[in-house]
């Protein structure tokens, strides 16, 4: 009876689902919807993130009807021969089934519709002076790494150097498929135990660095009035100060209600600044409406893997011991060296998990 209630939970949810994908498949085909350009985007890729749902919804229902039909054939058929074949297909079919279901649960999860935008990530030198300075440049350096590693796009977008090394704070743009919804998780502080290079006694010190990490906002998502904005122009010295100050080429913008300054000055060309900040600006705007909705969902759940708060201290790297220990999940890891290689990826889908499994209980179809 339980197997029968959870097969029954299960189809229902994914016929409200085929409902939605009938209802889009014709929406996207509407004349009026195709000439609202923002609207036909959205559309289409609602329909597209359905689709593996409703693959799985026809195997599922394919295999519950052969399930059901083996099972008469058992119940009602004289001949060895098809009762011999049916019972090996019930066995094949029962194998089968509550992995598929797994998947199903899993697709079934609701997703974060900013998690395939691009990203702007953000690294701040926090407590520890020069010692989190050389630290936030470590991260940096993580971090293109890794992107590399997924062939994303990275741009540096504005960077204050240390003034032993690293970087006090270095803004970037990441760009690629699924940018946000992986590397939110590294939203939070992170602090790293070590010697510093600075340090004559072989002490043991504790540094610390801030990474924010937001979806960069599309333009129909955020309207900037040219009145809300204070443009400033200045000479560029270029991240890590490779450029000569020749040219008045960097910009500066300053959001007058929300009191938000971002600065850009990577692009020889002022122009290219402007549109590099506009894009900036947008997106700071963006998140603030967007982490209320975060507060909100925290609010609503006992543990939360990704916040979004740049406050909350996530993740600890301890140099003389070679650990890396995520404190949201409890994750301890020996392999410091090929994680500040870039080797992030083996955290990062033990967060997905772990959020995977919170969200999946709002489905009432825990695993």
């Amino acid at each position: 009876m339980a197997e029968d209630n959870n097969n029954n939970m299960i189809l229902q949810k994914l016929e409200g689902v085929k409902m939605r994908f009938d209802e889009v498949s014709e929406l996207i085909t509407d004349p009026e919807v195709m000439a609202d350009m923002d609207r036909y985007v959205k559309l289409n890729k609602e329909y597209k993130d359905l689709q593996p749902i409703i693959e799985a919804y026809e195997e599922y229902k394919q295999l519950l009807e052969n399930v059901e039909t083996d099972k008469q054939i058992l119940e009602t058929e004289q001949d060895d021969e098809l009762r011999d074949l049916a019972k090996k297909e019930l066995e094949e079919m029962q194998q089968k089934k509550e992995p598929l279901e797994e998947k199903i649960k899993f697709l079934l999860v609701p997703k974060d519709p900013e998690d395939d935008k691009n990203a702007i990530m953000e690294i701040r030198a926090g407590t520890g002076g020069d010692e989190a300075s050389i630290f936030a440049g470590d991260l940096y350096r993580m971090y293109v790494k890794y992107c590399e590693n997924k062939n994303w796009k990275v741009q540096v977008t504005d960077a204050s150097e240390g003034t032993v090394g690293g970087f006090k704070e270095v803004v970037m743009k990441v760009s690629g498929e699924k940018v946000y919804g992986t590397l939110k998780y590294e939203s939070g502080v992170h602090r790293v135990q070590r010697v510093p290079q600075t340090e004559t006694q072989g002490r043991v010190h504790t540094s610390a660095a801030s990474v924010a990490v937001f979806p960069e906002a599309e333009e129909f998502d955020v309207e900037i009035r040219d009145e809300d904005i204070r443009k400033d122009i200045f000479m560029s010295s270029g991240p890590g100060g490779q450029s000569v100050n020749t040219t008045y080429s960097a910009v500066r913008l300053t959001h007058i209600p929300s009191g938000i300054v971002v600065t850009c000055q990577d692009e020889k060309s002022q122009l290219k600044n402007l549109n590099k900040a506009k894009t900036e600006l947008r997106s700071r705007l963006y998140n603030l409406e967007y982490q209320k909705y975060l507060n909100e969902i925290a609010s609503k759940r006992k543990t939360m893997v990704s916040t979004g708060d740049r406050s909350a201290k996530i993740r600890t790297y301890n140099f003389p011991q070679g650990r890396v220990t995520d404190h949201r999940i409890n994750l301890t890891l020996y392999n410091l060296d090929s994680v500040m290689d870039g080797e992030l990826q083996n955290i990062i889908d033990k967060l997905q998990m772990a959020e995977n499994a919170e969200r999946l209980k709002e489905t009432g179809l825990e695993a």
